[in-house]
């Protein structure tokens, strides 16, 4: 057990971030550009051609109603729409038929608006939702029937009983969630947004686990949609895996989940095409630090960049949209733990990528630098989780980097719920090791109901368990101590240490 030497000045930046939010002036920490010795990112130009319907984030100088009125009647008057404004953090969803639209914007308010580009490669496949007109408050969207199919691979009260696949589940004896059990369960009185595909909201380990009121539906053009339709799952099981290891109920049935004493919100973000896009991703963490959840899971990366760059005009603008509902959200209250990813990828050491755009017919190889980002895991004041096995190994398929990861946890073969037959099965991912720092995290917000996300990250850093450097199948090898590197961070979460 030990402090992190680098999170002192991980903490610092959070709370210049979260200071700088406060006092709405949000341009001063937009994403900066690579390093002087490093080169710059290959650019990958997005085509938005006359009459088809394009996605754009609009940021403007300062977040506050005033402003944001004023980008809005620039993006009205250069032939746009908008769809969702956050005053907030000083940003407009819009969409526009124009390919001259960024540069209209720009020339009609360019002392109000800070940046223009971007949110997808490709036009918007749900089209405009209805009630656009209206975008100070939530949308009515076009609400989609829901069904479902398999997709791919206070202090609450101590544990009294097992449920039938409990002994399968080698991942919570490895974090030690039975002991912290012995502590608490969780608080019905903390919430935690997951940010996925949906949670099954009739699974018997999960129906008595959500809060309805607080779930919603981001995909509808990035606004938010209440109503089981709107944040059930339909194409994919990912969330509902993803929420059965935060918070499956001890109920006699199947297996119980790290903190299911507390509640969780279905935040959905991930559309039926599989993609989650800025504005979706936006929506999502705006909505909860508007609505007081507590913590969120985030076991994804923003589409359709694996890595946005901050030195490119046409992806700096979106990153930076992203940035701010992260930072506003955190001064909420708000605590994130996110995938470090799946690509084996050091995220200390960018140098090529080829997988983006994700939404295009062909991904670009490009050239990256420290100015590209995974988000939301690599934005300040986010856990980065990396993956282990069951030997507690780093997982095959983990990002990794000295300085880039916070802590590990188990991501390979993990047991949860899934949609399927109301079942269970194995999945295997970084997203599956967010959920257990997730539920880490609800478990010490339960106990420690006064903490705030600054000092929860410290604690959680600080109690996770020391690991040194394990030998790599694949990827960039291990490098720093046992107290901090590259594959682990801090080390291996443990929940007992963490709400002790």
């Amino acid at each position: 057990m030990h402090m992190s030497s680098r999170m002192r000045p991980h903490s610092a930046r959070w709370a210049a971030a979260a200071a700088i939010i406060g006092l709405g002036v949000v341009g001063a920490q937009s994403a900066t550009g690579a390093t002087q010795d490093e080169p710059t990112s290959t650019p990958v130009p997005i085509s938005t051609p006359d009459g088809q319907i394009s996605s754009y984030v609009v940021n403007a100088k300062v977040a506050n109603p005033g402003q944001t009125r004023k980008v809005e009647r620039a993006v009205e008057a250069a032939g746009g729409v908008v769809v969702q404004s956050w005053p907030q953090i000083g940003v407009v969803i819009a969409h526009s038929t124009k390919a001259s639209f960024r540069t209209d914007v720009m020339d009609r308010a360019r002392n109000s608006v800070e940046s223009v580009g971007p949110t997808r490669s490709v036009a918007v496949s749900e089209g405009t939702p209805a009630g656009a007109q209206a975008p100070w408050g939530p949308g009515k969207g076009q609400l989609k029937k829901a069904r479902t199919k398999q997709g791919d691979v206070s202090e609450g009260t101590a544990a009294t009983s097992t449920d039938p696949r409990e002994g399968e589940q080698w991942d919570m004896q490895m974090i030690n969630v039975p002991q912290a059990h012995q502590i608490t369960t969780g608080s019905p009185d903390v919430t935690v947004g997951v940010l996925d595909s949906g949670i099954d909201p009739d699974h018997p380990d999960l129906v008595n686990q959500i809060d309805r009121a607080k779930s919603v539906g981001c995909t509808d053009a990035g606004r938010p949609t209440t109503g089981e339709s709107a944040w059930a799952p339909t194409t994919s099981d990912h969330g509902t895996h993803v929420a059965g290891t935060i918070g499956a109920e001890r109920n006699g049935v199947g297996i119980v989940g790290i903190a299911p004493g507390a509640k969780m919100a279905s935040v959905k973000v991930v559309n039926d095409d599989g993609f989650i896009y800025p504005e979706y991703a936006v929506c999502g963490f705006m909505e909860a630090g508007l609505k007081g959840m507590d913590v969120t899971n985030n076991s994804y990366y923003v589409d359709p960049f694996e890595f946005w760059c901050g030195d490119q005009p046409e992806q700096a603008p979106a990153m930076e949209a992203v940035r701010r509902a992260v930072t506003w959200s955190t001064e909420q209250g708000t605590v994130h733990a996110a995938a470090a990813g799946n690509s084996a990828y050091d995220l200390s050491d960018k140098t090529t990528n080829a997988s983006s755009p994700n939404d295009a017919e062909t991904p670009v190889a490009r050239t990256i630098n420290s100015s590209c980002k995974d988000i939301p895991t690599e934005l300040d004041g986010v856990v980065t989780v990396s993956s282990v096995d069951r030997q507690g190994k780093l997982s095959s398929f983990s990002n990794r980097g000295l300085g880039s990861i916070d802590v590990a946890a188990p991501g390979s073969s993990i047991l949860s719920t899934i949609v399927n037959g109301n079942g269970w099965g194995l999945k295997s991912g970084t997203s599956m090791a967010s959920p257990h720092v997730a539920g880490v995290l609800t478990l010490m917000k339960s106990a420690h109901p006064t903490w705030g996300p600054e000092k929860m990250i410290r604690e959680l850093r600080a109690q996770a368990t020391d690991t040194p450097c394990s030998t790599a199948t694949r990827g960039a090898p291990c490098v720093g101590t046992p107290e901090e590197n590259s594959y682990f961070g801090d080390g291996l979460v443990d929940a007992y240490a963490a709400v002790r």
